[in-house]
């Protein structure tokens, strides 16, 4: 494996595209506006990135984005776009993540040659391996928390997000629980808010947890949202240990990389990674990155399961983003021997038994965590009734049975079809 940092962008520009990447690859370095006395020419070859690859993807006569300056002497100027492929010597900044993401992501997407801007994927050395533990649970550790061998879990999160007290908030968890559900996460809009404060809920929730468990052998999986500064994160994940919980919640953009990183050394649960305000960096083609590097970024981290959203969901992203999104979380990040960072990837988001089959074709795995709101909460007959139909939805995917035939048999799937299907 190399030793260099190597990242891929979408760029577009009216500037010859070979002069676009040096300027890239000169902001992100050693380069600045001018040529420097002390940048010499051995500075240069030790510290400076490296243009390794261009590939034309072909020209357009608008902007993407507004462009401020455009080059001397242009009167309809052509924007050229590429894929870009930039490297940096790992002494540059050493194995460190936060200061990967200023140099990934840093002033690039500001520089005035460029109409669009976007991360695509990165690959990094293995020193990050030894910098950062990465997952603690991942899937395998996931499975062996709840007790669930090959299914998916089937999932869901407490609503209303935000309204209920500690003791409402049971309440529903209490029916979840008998309907025989595999995982429960707060909302991210709930972590320690006044009308429901962290520990009060905690207090509220777990007695049901650990009495369930004790009555059917299988601990279901609670996501507690711990966002908050660091000190409150530390201390709330331990009032969930000592409670006798398997999993906490954090916001990552919210939180930070290295709030994450401090939170994953810290951590004797599963670390349930939700992507909140992910839109802001990725619904523009044309600006932010994507997914697949940001999710290599909080898996190093150490999250053990990341949101993908999920097919036909409520929101701006399209499918097939989607489905890549979760592919890459399947992905080794590193070559064998070198572990590969497994992350459970968590689709959510307007899910129903409808959309259980073609996830399965897509991705082919069921290591996954389905999460479904409305979808169970909002059954014809109840929430029992909404964890049943999703289950069975996965069951004739798995088996290759199509969802109408296996409807006829099982009336939970067929009333939730009937309810959600669009």
């Amino acid at each position: 494996m190399s030793d260099r940092i190597l990242a891929t962008y979408l760029i577009e520009t009216p500037y010859p595209l070979a002069h676009a990447a040096e300027v890239m690859a000169g902001e992100q370095s050693c380069g600045t506006f001018t040529r420097l006395a002390s940048e010499t020419d051995a500075l240069r070859e030790e510290h400076a990135a490296r243009v390794e690859h261009i590939e034309r993807l072909g020209t357009h006569y608008t902007p993407s984005l507004p462009i401020p300056a455009l080059p001397a002497g242009s009167v309809h100027p052509v924007y050229r776009r590429a894929r870009v492929t930039l490297s940096w010597p790992l002494a540059n900044l050493g194995a460190s993540l936060p200061t990967l993401f200023a140099t990934l992501a840093g002033n690039l997407f500001e520089l005035k040659e460029f109409s669009a801007l976007k991360l695509l994927d990165l690959t990094l050395p293995e020193p990050f391996i030894e910098a950062y533990p990465g997952p603690q649970f991942g899937i395998t550790g996931t499975r062996e928390l709840t007790g669930i061998p090959e299914r998916p879990l089937i999932g869901t999160i407490i609503k209303p997000s935000v309204g209920l007290s500690p003791e409402a908030t049971a309440e529903v968890v209490s029916q979840l629980l008998a309907g025989g559900i595999d995982f429960i996460k707060d909302d991210e809009l709930q972590a320690n808010g006044p009308h429901n404060p962290f520990k009060a809920r905690v207090d509220a929730v777990m007695p049901l947890i650990r009495e369930h468990a004790e009555r059917t052998g299988r601990k279901v999986m609670y996501a507690f949202n711990i966002t908050g500064e660091t000190d409150e994160m530390r201390e709330h994940h331990d009032y969930v240990v000592a409670a006798g919980g398997s999993c906490v919640m954090v916001a990552l953009n919210a939180v930070g990389l290295s709030g994450v990183s401090q939170l994953r050394r810290h951590c004797q649960v599963a670390l349930h990674g939700h992507r909140a305000g992910w839109g802001m960096l990725s619904r523009s083609p044309h600006l932010g990155m994507s997914f697949v590097a940001y999710q290599k970024l909080w898996r190093l981290a150490g999250v053990d399961h990341i949101h993908v959203n999920g097919l036909r969901n409520k929101f701006s992203e399209e499918d097939a983003s989607v489905i890549a999104s979760a592919r890459a979380c399947l992905t080794p990040m590193f070559n064998p021997p070198a572990p590969g960072c497994e992350v459970m990837p968590v689709f959510s988001s307007g899910q129903t038994a409808d959309q259980a089959a073609d996830t399965y074709a897509a991705i082919t795995s069921t290591d996954l965590i389905f999460c479904a709101g409305g979808g169970i909460m909002a059954h014809p007959d109840g929430i029992g009734a909404g964890v049943r139909s999703l289950r069975q939805a996965w069951e004739a995917a798995v088996a290759g049975i199509d969802v109408d035939t296996y409807a006829r048999e099982h009336n939970e799937l067929t009333r939730a079809l009937g309810a959600f299907r669009r």
